[in-house]
């Protein structure tokens, strides 16, 4: 036994070491013999949805169908190869992309103005010819008459102030609108009424005229002297001036306009009526031989032949210099001495004019009514002082015979 003991002890512990040495590897033996095992098959599905997760992610465009849209709504993120997002990144992903569609939207304004504005000039336009509003004139059919002068105008008078021998005559007896000739009357009434030339008269809102859509410089709360009201209504017809004459008048408007039809029954103006001041109603009407009544008594009144002849005035209003001139050109041709005039037009009226004048040592008084163009009714005081000289000259140096 004494023997034996030694040997004992030394196998157990030897036996000791080896089972604290296989503890101690037991880690590693363990992974070596993971790692040593065969790798089992796959089966064929897998490995296609490897293939697929190995894959590059699809962006999903715009361009996509409604189906594929509702599809890919439809499917969690990871499905389709797309990360994660958190709802705040979405917002903000989303708000960049309306952003940037908005912007794109401006920047392409012009280009789609430019787009239309060409497409407006290359539609087709259609035009539509409106026939022109016929005057009394033409209504009455006074255009076809004839004359031995070729006178744009229906109506032509030309009569010897002094002899009262009518020279020549061409409907003289047709009742038309007279339209600014009017305002011979209602100078000649304000200059016999021998009301106060100097008295202050403000423009208000009852002279602007709203049935005619008129013109006029003069704005509502200009004043001005009743002489510069005159002046401004004979020379240059100023339809507000003229207004405003009749509506300081003593005993208002309703009274001028009686006064005014009372002087034309005393002068034998059988054919004429008045309405209004200003003459933009087509219902203030005469003849051509009353007209020439009324501007051989206008003749007697120096204001109204120094106001009517006038070239220009200058009128201060304000801080403004307003420049006026004579609505006759032929006021400012030397060929031309006259006395008195007066022209007018509305579209019922046509062009119209009265004058007097000398011609070869004769005062002469013409009426031209219902002209055509702006120019004619200056034409034809040409054709009529040309033929009037030639027939005095021709008195002159022709004798009778016998």
């Amino acid at each position: 036994m004494t023997f034996f003991a030694p040997r004992l002890q030394k196998v157990t512990q030897m036996a000791f070491v080896v089972l604290v040495g296989a503890a101690l590897s037991w880690p590693t033996l363990a992974q070596a013999t993971t790692s040593a095992k065969p790798a089992a098959k796959k089966p064929v599905a897998t490995k296609a949805v490897e293939r697929k997760k190995a894959a590059p992610a699809k962006v999903v465009t715009a361009s996509r169908s409604a189906a594929n849209k509702k599809n890919v709504g439809s499917r969690p993120a990871e499905k389709v190869g797309m990360p994660k997002v958190s709802r705040a990144s979405q917002a903000a992903v989303k708000t960049g992309q309306r952003q940037r569609v908005t912007l794109s939207a401006k920047a392409h304004q012009p280009a789609l103005k430019k787009v239309s504005s060409k497409r407006a000039l290359s539609a087709p336009v259609t035009r539509v010819s409106v026939p022109a509003a016929l005057t009394a004139g033409e209504r009455l059919g006074l255009r076809h008459a004839g004359d031995a002068l070729d006178l744009n105008s229906s109506v032509a008078f030309v009569v010897d102030q002094d002899s009262g021998e009518v020279l020549f005559s061409k409907n003289e007896s047709a009742v038309l609108p007279i339209v600014s000739l009017t305002k011979l009357m209602t100078g000649l009434v304000i200059a016999d009424a021998n009301l106060p030339m100097d008295e202050m008269i403000t423009i208000t809102q009852d002279d602007v005229d709203t049935y005619k859509g008129s013109r006029s410089r003069l704005a509502v709360g200009t004043t001005l002297s009743r002489g510069e009201m005159m002046h401004l209504s004979l020379m240059s017809s100023e339809n507000r001036a003229a207004h405003a004459l009749g509506r300081t008048f003593p005993g208002g408007m309703q009274q001028f306009v009686r006064i005014m039809n009372s002087k034309a029954q005393e002068l034998g103006m059988k054919d004429t009526r008045y309405v209004e001041p200003t003459g933009l109603l087509s219902w203030n009407q005469s003849s051509a031989r009353d007209l020439a009544t009324l501007v051989s008594v206008a003749y007697q009144r120096p204001i109204l032949r120094e106001l009517s002849t006038s070239p220009s005035y200058e009128l201060a209003v304000g801080q403004r210099t307003l420049q006026y001139n004579n609505s006759n050109r032929l006021i400012s041709n030397p060929e031309w001495e006259i006395g008195l005039q007066k022209t007018g037009y509305i579209s019922e009226a046509g062009r119209c004019l009265v004058m007097q004048t000398k011609i070869a040592g004769r005062k002469l008084i013409m009426v031209f009514l219902d002209s055509t163009g702006k120019l004619s009714r200056l034409q034809d005081a040409e054709r009529v002082r040309r033929w009037v000289e030639a027939q005095t000259y021709l008195q002159l140096f022709v004798r009778p015979q016998g």
